[in-house]
């Protein structure tokens, strides 16, 4: 594990017109790591990773990636670091098999037709480097698949373009305890393979089963960044309700004590 981050955001702060959603958030993604981005809803989860993603442009705050200042305006900004996120929706074609959801706006081409052998056979290795076994056939529609078959396309579909930090946005939520497991060891399996993983979830059994940092919004604020060894799960739940356990956290939210 590196110390320094391949993603640092630093003081980033968005409003949409009078109402500020986030408050100077910092956060930070190490490779081979992953980190638990929690938060009740309204907490501003999903500012953030849009900021990241840039479909959102933040209107103060830095990045920093791989150690550089960089600028994110766009999310052909964010892809072409290497910042790749895998939405609640999945964004999948159920009228399509696995390889052409996986190279969907990116096909390669011989010439000018598409060069299928090249895309089946950078679809089966991508899938093959992240141990999938639960998938018959490549060639499978989508339409086909369980929801643990279809979370597996996506994140595949996510690391396929030399990815750097994968963002998962809920991959658990409508999954069944076996597929759960399955798509946990996945996420385990891409920190391993060297990425960096942020995993926003709302069950705390997932989050203490596969992360290694915690990081907590309370009210567009960051509670708190933390080793997940280092908290309990009843803190944790304190931080997100409060934004604060004990010495913990935000010390004051709008001039009131937490």
């Amino acid at each position: 594990m590196s110390s320094q981050p391949v993603l640092e955001i630093r003081g980033l702060d968005k409003s949409f017109g009078p109402v500020q959603v986030l408050h100077h958030v910092d956060l930070t993604a190490h490779a081979g790591e992953v980190t638990a981005l929690v938060g009740d809803n309204g907490a501003g989860k999903s500012t953030l990773v849009k900021c990241i993603g840039g479909t959102y442009t933040a209107d103060a705050g830095e990045y920093v990636f791989d150690g550089r200042p960089v600028h994110i305006t766009s999310p052909r900004d964010a892809a072409d670091l290497g910042i790749e996120i895998v939405y609640q929706d999945l964004a999948l074609c159920d009228n399509l098999d696995i390889v052409q959801n996986m190279f969907l706006g990116r096909e390669k081409r011989s010439g000018l037709v598409l060069d299928e052998a090249t895309m089946e056979e950078m679809a089966a290795k991508t899938l093959d480097g992240l141990s999938v076994r639960t998938v018959k056939s490549i060639r499978q529609l989508v339409s086909s698949l369980s929801g643990g078959q279809r979370q597996t396309v996506a994140i595949a579909k996510a690391v396929l373009w030399n990815s750097k930090v994968v963002i998962l946005d809920e991959p658990t939520a409508a999954l069944g305890v076996a597929q759960t497991a399955q798509v946990l060891e996945l996420v385990r399996r891409l920190a391993d393979n060297g990425l960096a993983v942020i995993l926003i979830s709302h069950n705390l059994n997932d989050v203490f089963a596969v992360s290694d940092r915690i990081s907590a919004l309370y009210l567009g604020r960051m509670a708190a960044q933390v080793k997940t060894s280092d908290v309990t799960h009843a803190q944790v739940v304190e931080l997100i309700t409060s934004g604060r356990s004990g010495e913990l956290g935000l010390q004051n939210v709008n001039g009131v004590t937490a």
